[in-house]
């Protein structure tokens, strides 16, 4: 089975999913990655941009993705970015990798380029005649709402018991995003949620989701 996770930023589908990422490569599902945007000068220094694609590429070889795809959109100013563009770049990429599953960024987030690009996806993968997606789903990542008024609300949990630790390994290769616990971008963070979204399915780990749209 073919699977396209989508991030606006590196490290989000580790956080989001590496685990589900890792248990779909050891079922031997094809998964692709698209990462939507990238630092660049100025603000960030020269080499960060990179130093991040050596990062992609470790996490890619890590976790068994089949191909990445490099939107190149700027990081943190994504609203800046024509909205016709950057749907026809998930289209394109959609139509090129004919996936039946897609993980995006949750619309519930204080992080305005996640936004951004679970409304993009909306586009890029809705059900017209010829689109190869029958299940879209938004993963929860550290920067996700889980208070307010609109609140992240998982209906799908994965068991990634067995992936938890490539999924933390996975993690450990952004050596720059990483913070200090209790920040929730820690590994003891990141641990703890997976935890925690494992004891309410009765399992040692597990990562939630939002089913978005399926179709049987």
């Amino acid at each position: 089975m073919r699977t396209l996770i989508i991030s606006a930023h590196p490290d989000d589908e580790v956080i989001g999913a590496g685990g589900t990422i890792a248990r779909h490569v050891s079922n031997g599902d094809d998964m692709y990655w698209c990462i939507v945007t990238e630092a660049h000068t100025p603000p960030w220094p020269e080499g960060t941009l990179a130093a991040a694609r050596e990062q992609v590429e470790a996490v890619r070889k890590l976790l068994g993705i089949r191909e990445t795809f490099f939107c190149g959109f700027p990081t943190v100013e994504l609203n800046t970015v024509p909205y016709r563009e950057l749907c026809s770049a998930l289209t394109r990429i959609i139509q090129q990798t004919q996936p039946v599953v897609v993980y995006t960024t949750p619309y519930e987030d204080i992080n305005l380029d996640h936004r951004i690009v679970y409304d993009a996806t909306l586009v890029a993968t809705r059900p017209l005649a010829g689109n190869s997606v029958r299940r879209l789903l938004a993963y929860e990542i550290s920067t996700t709402n889980r208070f307010g008024q609109h609140v992240f609300s998982p209906n799908v949990f994965v068991d990634i018991s067995d992936f938890l630790n490539k999924k933390l390994e996975a993690l450990a290769c952004y050596t720059a995003e990483l913070r200090e616990f209790p920040h929730p971008r820690s590994l003891e963070g990141v641990e703890l949620l997976a935890r925690e979204r494992g004891l309410s399915i009765g399992v040692r780990a597990a990562e939630c989701f939002q089913l978005i749209r399926e179709i049987l």
